[in-house]
């Protein structure tokens, strides 16, 4: 079976530090290929994903300095992609929202991955498009929409990329958009309620730089509190892997969370707060805790009981790429035969 795999062009693939929607393309583009598919992946030239990459952008563009430059960008970089893949693809499967126009003129079945979370204009627009087979990343995000052809499919990644650390180092870890969303602010609140020292680590995005000024970057001592800026897979591998628990207090509904298995293939626990997919990706007492407050997350820090070599196999079990790779392949044949399931059929990979 032919794949067209169509990533955004912003971010390499797989990304060298931010970029969850690119790890997952780059993840299924792998896996795809090593269940026998044949992969052909869009994206930028600056992309090293071990399948054959076509592109028309070599540079990344990240972040947007005008966002209609790049609503026109990843525009001009869908056409061509969806052209070009039209030519030999059984199927085209998209990443981003501007290219499932094509699909009126183009005669190809169309998959289309939902990563963001619920927004009322998307979800109309999805509606023009019945024909699209569509995939939300968690059966919570899939119960928000109603396409007729729609199933929810977990993401994967690999193990082997990720180390398994059984001696823990004694710090608290928090890996993401420093944003009012992510819960940053309650990540601090939480370390200094438990006693325990926490690492932030990930991308201050401009419009969150006031947020970071006065709700984050004043507690952050250096020793205490300590901020280790954007990191790169093997510093987020020793990052994760050494830390006693991942906290992920977010204040949205996640659609999935793909740091939360990170933290879970290095065998550390995560302790979140309830929202969106937390509560199908964190199983309780075996890929860590989830509660409702500061004080709750910080007795769970303070009274861990979940060893690490458990944490790494419920992951494995659950959400590795092996299986994310299968189950598209099963969609992607189910599409070419006619055998699709509609959405009252959808199957979901639940924790």
């Amino acid at each position: 079976m032919r794949i067209a795999l169509i990533a955004p062009p912003f971010i390499a693939v797989p990304p060298k530090k931010y970029g969850g929607t690119e790890l997952f393309v780059a993840e299924l583009a792998e896996g795809l290929q090593q269940e026998g598919a044949k992969v052909v992946l869009y994206a930028n030239g600056e992309s090293t994903a071990s399948v054959e990459t076509r592109w028309i952008y070599e540079e990344e563009d990240w972040p947007f300095h005008s966002e209609v430059e790049a609503s026109l960008k990843g525009l001009s970089h869908s056409a061509w992609a969806v052209q070009d893949a039209a030519r030999e693809a059984d199927v085209i499967h998209l990443n981003s929202a501007p290219g499932l126009s094509f699909s009126h003129f183009v005669n190809k079945p169309f998959v289309y991955t939902i990563h963001h979370a619920y927004e009322q204009a998307l979800t109309e627009y999805y509606a023009k498009l019945p024909d699209v087979h569509y995939v939300t990343i968690s059966d919570f995000q899939k119960q928000k929409l109603q396409m007729p052809h729609m199933r929810a499919i977990h993401h994967g990644i690999k193990p082997s990329l990720y180390q398994l650390k059984e001696a823990k180092q004694p710090y608290l870890c928090f890996l993401g958009r420093v944003a009012p969303p992510k819960g940053t602010h309650l990540a601090i609140e939480i370390a200094k309620k438990s006693g325990i020292a926490l690492k932030i680590a990930g991308e201050i995005q401009p419009v969150y730089q006031e947020y970071w000024e006065s709700q984050v970057k004043p507690h952050v001592d250096g020793k205490f509190i300590e901020y280790v800026g954007e990191l790169g897979p093997e510093e987020k591998n020793e990052l994760l892997g050494s830390s006693m628990a991942m906290v992920f207090p977010i204040q949205w509904d996640e659609p999935f969370g793909l740091v939360m298995i990170e933290a879970m293939a290095c065998g550390t626990p995560v302790l979140a707060m309830p929202g969106g997919s937390v509560c199908e990706v964190v199983r309780e007492g075996v890929g860590g805790y989830v509660r409702n407050s500061v004080n709750e997350l910080a007795d769970c820090a303070r009274n861990l009981r979940i060893a690490p070599r458990d944490v790494r196999r419920y992951m494995e079990e659950n959400f590795s790429v092996e299986r994310m790779a299968k189950d598209y392949l099963e969609l992607y044949a189910g599409i070419a035969s006619g055998r699709a399931q509609s959405s009252g059929e959808t199957e979901s990979m639940v924790a």
